[in-house]
């Protein structure tokens, strides 16, 4: 497609794309990159200068250049918008036709149609999932599985209120170039969602709304409300429509939870304990800072682990004095029709988990399948009843500091040669789906995406570069693990037989190494990833 104004398309032009990708919704587009590109890339340029500090011995705190927005206690964010007042439950799910029409249908209160960890950026992935969201809007989305199965909205019901979570700050759109240059993945997916959808949402009677990933600071808050502002002022859609709510899932984020609502208080809707992409964040940003920030395998790190804890009731308490809604964290079961114990021992695990953070004063939660949906409503409906949140509970009792944020060498559990393998088997299946075009991927019951792949590539690359002994066996070096991937593919390999796709399993094996064996570190599995994609 020619350069329309700047902008250019290079991916191809399937059916309906037109009807997404036209001249008025690219402008947009354009006007958004040119006047918020230059900042995007300050922001994440400040990345990298903390990081390299803290590599160097600083400890992350709290600021003190902005303790007067912490210590206010007259500001509040906007008042609950129609359609997410109750967000008791939550599924997500990305934005293909058939997960679509399911999460709609589900009985949940809110669907986050996801265009990040759990979507594949696939060019096709990207505008279809546009298209499916403006359909759904219309009601005029079907699906036909390759089976016969026939999928289309419920009649006469509640529909779950779609909430989008467009990609991170760190992720460029390469198939949209504006004056030649790549555009922000995550600016591309809201304009073009703000522009086709947020007239149809306010005449549902709802709005536009968003979750935002990955964000580091309240500065990058800052800029995403200004391109609300400029979003909404572009398009006459009254100032404040928007409501985001923001997930607190890297570590940097969690000591500036009140400056990240102060920032987007005009626009937001909370906060969420995003904790996969939260323990990804801990090994991460910690990773050459030795022993006292090695966590254990990631099975055994559960959200009662104190630093965990902290975290989660920190944001709880901060959202509810600020009237912001606090969702809490995914229940990534799926559940199997063939084994009970499998899911009598698994949703005792989710009930637990739901049990806790609506004890807490949790507003809402995640699931990702809609079989879970029942039962994360019967507990949250035990504790609201007939009220649709918890914005009054406040938590005086809860004085987080900044040790009790970084206490992650008290958190029990060691390194074993099965959870080594685990990692190994876990991402290697994952990243294979992913290459393949599908981000969200049902492995071993559990529905994994981008966050539970970082978290084990991040892990053996931690453990390996530590000197970390297996509390069952060797050091952990970089021949150990390769010949736990050789052993774990051919396992993988017998798994799905016939299914087995040799072609996306060795691209994957090559990603694997990369962003776990290397010395330089891969900042996100994605980026190099995205660059092998077509």
């Amino acid at each position: 497609m020619g350069a329309t104004n700047g902008v250019e398309i290079t991916g191809p032009l399937h059916d309906r794309y037109d009807e997404i990708l036209t001249d008025d919704a690219l402008a947009l587009v354009a006007d958004l990159h040119r006047r918020f590109e230059p900042r995007r890339r300050e922001l994440l340029a400040a990345r990298k200068e903390r990081q390299a500090r803290i590599a160097a011995g600083e400890d992350l705190d709290f600021l003190p250049e902005t303790r007067a927005v912490r210590e206010d206690t007259t500001w509040k964010v906007a008042p609950p918008a129609p359609g997410i007042t109750d967000r008791r439950v939550e599924i997500t799910g990305p934005t293909d036709r058939k997960m679509t029409i399911n999460a709609l249908n589900s009985g949940a209160k809110v669907w986050l149609a996801d265009f990040e960890d759990a979507n594949t950026p696939l060019w096709e992935n990207m505008v279809g999932g546009q298209l499916n969201l403006r359909d759904a809007l219309d009601r005029a989305i079907d699906f036909t599985s390759p089976q016969g199965k026939t999928y289309a909205l419920k009649e006469d019901s509640e529909l779950a209120t779609i909430v989008v979570r467009p990609r991170g700050w760190h992720l460029d759109e390469k198939h949209v170039l504006v004056d030649g240059e790549r555009t922000s993945g995550g600016i591309v997916d809201f304009a073009l969602y703000f522009f086709h959808c947020a007239q149809r949402q306010l005449d549902k009677g709802k709005g536009p709304y968003f979750y935002l990933p990955k964000m580091e600071s309240h500065l990058e808050a800052r800029l995403w409300n200004d391109i609300f502002l400029a979003a909404q002022e572009r398009l006459g859609i009254p100032r404040g429509t928007i409501r985001a709510t923001v997930l607190i899932e890297t570590i940097p984020a969690a000591f500036e939870m009140e400056e990240i609502l102060y920032e987007l208080r005009e626009h937001s809707a909370g906060l969420n304990a995003g904790r996969w992409d939260y323990l990804f964040s801990v090994i991460k940003t910690h990773r050459t800072r030795g022993r006292s920030f090695l966590l254990p395998e990631r099975n055994a790190v559960t959200m009662t682990a104190p630093f965990m804890r902290a975290y989660t009731e920190l944001l709880v308490a901060t959202c509810h004095r600020r009237g912001a809604f606090a969702i809490g964290g995914m229940a990534a079961f799926i559940p199997s029709r063939r084994d009970a114990e499998v899911n009598e021992r698994a949703l005792a695990k989710v009930r637990d988990d739901k049990t806790r953070e609506s004890g807490d004063g949790f507003d809402g939660s995640w699931v990702a399948h809609p079989d879970l949906v029942p039962v994360a409503m019967e507990i949250f409906d035990g504790v609201l009843g007939d009220r649709p949140n918890q914005l009054d509970k406040q938590r005086p009792d809860v004085a987080v500091k900044a040790g009790d944020l970084l206490a992650v060498d008290a958190t029990e559990g060691g390194v074993t040669e099965a959870g080594l393998r685990s990692n190994v088997n876990v991402a290697l299946q994952y990243l294979a789906a992913w290459i393949g075009g599908n981000g969200a991927v049902a492995i071993h019951n559990l529905m994994e995406d981008a966050a539970t792949a970082e978290i084990s590539r991040s892990q053996i690359w931690q453990w390996l570069h530590n000197d970390v002994t297996l509390d069952d066996g060797p050091r952990v070096t970089a021949e150990l693990v390769d010949r736990i991937i050789t052993e774990e593919l051919e396992a993988i390999k017998a798994e799905h037989g016939d299914a087995y796709d040799a072609e996306l399993f060795d691209r994957a094996v090559e990603l694997f190494r990369e962003v776990s064996l290397a010395d330089d570190y891969a900042d996100f599995l994605t980026l190099p990833a995205y660059e092998r994609m077509p």
